[in-house]
């Protein structure tokens, strides 16, 4: 069977971070997914062989020459006969290129158009640069993580991926669903900023309460606790404890042969997390990671191994539930989403400009204007 959005087809213009990270979403779910690529590297974020551009994956890609009128009139064309169109620039930059909404859903009125801008369409920092950590900054999230001292860049999971990336990507299907019903696209907004807020729910409610400080490595999910850090184990690696609820928490000091040390009814008492930390952190410190792993694997205890990413693609578990793909030569996280109808199955990385022949042919160019438009320029074939 068919994954479950065979059929429709989206227009992603090349960028980084969120939008890449969309466009592999829905092209692991079945999305056509063709990505306008421009004729030359515009030198953002880190450079990145086609071969290893992983969110590229299941994708098509031309290449075309946006300062040019052939090839802005190729991309309308290309959005009058989609589904959907998923765009990063930076508010206005669309609409200068005479690719903007207002143009597209007059082309065609059941257009999702979905945009992703770093701050948001609107205020004083709206057409300013930044990646994740910038972001996360002005969120309160980057505040709240980590221990004492500079608070830690999260990779760029918690901006670009989690929060504007997976966003982006619920209200294009959500838009999607919606113009099916009505026959009426729209366009869907989100940002990194934005983005990265919607993911604080819990914690700004948690503030609100009074059960939350301002101090980093003073609560319950910060490393404040210590039911819930990070320990090192006899060889120098870790194993992450998180024995929140109170039955959790009898069965790790069970396993952990505390119980006569440390009293779990005062699990919650700041006052003993110091001295509980500094008793878990010498037994942890007994044993190696392999033995600990023996010990509570498979428990409710909620400790794992912190694993890096060599070990974590052979962990029995991960393997068990295909968390990761061999493609390419080498390995990659699988799609996360599975679906009873198809097995998730990532598709091959395209070159920038691989598929601009055949694309231009979907269009109805003749194989000679195709050919005119490699030689003036306006495209770029990858060979």
């Amino acid at each position: 069977m068919s994954r479950p959005l065979a059929g429709v087809k989206v227009i992603e213009m090349a960028a980084i971070g969120p939008v890449p990270f969309c466009g592999m979403t829905l092209a692991d779910m079945g999305a056509e997914v063709v990505r306008v690529d421009r004729l030359q590297d515009a030198g953002l974020g880190f450079p990145t062989l086609p071969a290893y551009d992983v969110m590229a994956r299941g994708k098509q890609s031309i290449a075309v020459d946006l300062k040019r009128p052939e090839g802005l009139a190729m991309v309308r064309r290309l959005m009058a006969g989609a589904d959907a169109v998923i765009e990063g620039f930076r508010p206005g930059t669309m609409e200068r290129l005479g690719l903007g909404p207002d143009v597209a859903l007059q082309d065609n009125p059941r257009l999702v158009f979905g945009r992703c801008s770093g701050w948001g369409d609107t205020g004083p920092w709206a057409k300013a640069a930044g990646h994740d950590i910038n972001f996360l900054g002005l969120s309160g999230a980057l505040a709240a993580l980590g221990a004492e001292g500079p608070p830690p860049p999260p990779l760029n999971l918690v901006g670009d991926f989690g929060g504007a990336g997976m966003h982006l990507a619920a209200g294009v299907l959500a838009a999607l669903l919606s113009a099916r019903t009505s026959g009426a696209g729209q366009v869907v907004t989100t940002s990194i900023a934005q983005g990265a807020v919607a993911l604080m729910p819990m914690i700004y409610g948690r503030y609100a309460a009074g059960d939350w400080t301002l101090k980093r490595g003073d609560n319950s999910l910060d490393g404040g606790a210590p039911y819930y850090r990070c320990y090192e184990t006899r060889d120098g690696r870790y194993m992450a404890a998180a024995p929140i609820e109170k039955k959790f928490y009898a069965v790790f000091l069970r396993l952990m042969e505390l119980e006569a040390e440390i009293d779990p009814a005062r699990q919650h008492d700041k006052a003993t997390w110091p001295s509980t930390a500094a008793i878990l952190e010498r037994a942890f410190r007994m044993r190696t990671q392999s033995e600990w792993s023996a010990v509570f694997s498979g428990s409710d205890a909620c400790v794992t191994p912190v694993l890096d990413m060599h070990a974590a693609p052979l962990h029995p578990q991960q393997q068990a539930v295909g968390a990761f793909v061999r493609a390419g030569g080498y390995t990659q996280p699988a799609p996360g989403v599975r679906f009873a109808s198809a097995a998730p199955s990532p598709g091959p990385l395209p070159e920038p400009g691989q598929h601009t022949a055949v694309v231009l042919a979907d269009l109805g160019y003749a194989a000679d204007v195709i050919a005119g438009y490699v030689a003036s320029g306006v495209v770029r074939v990858a060979h």
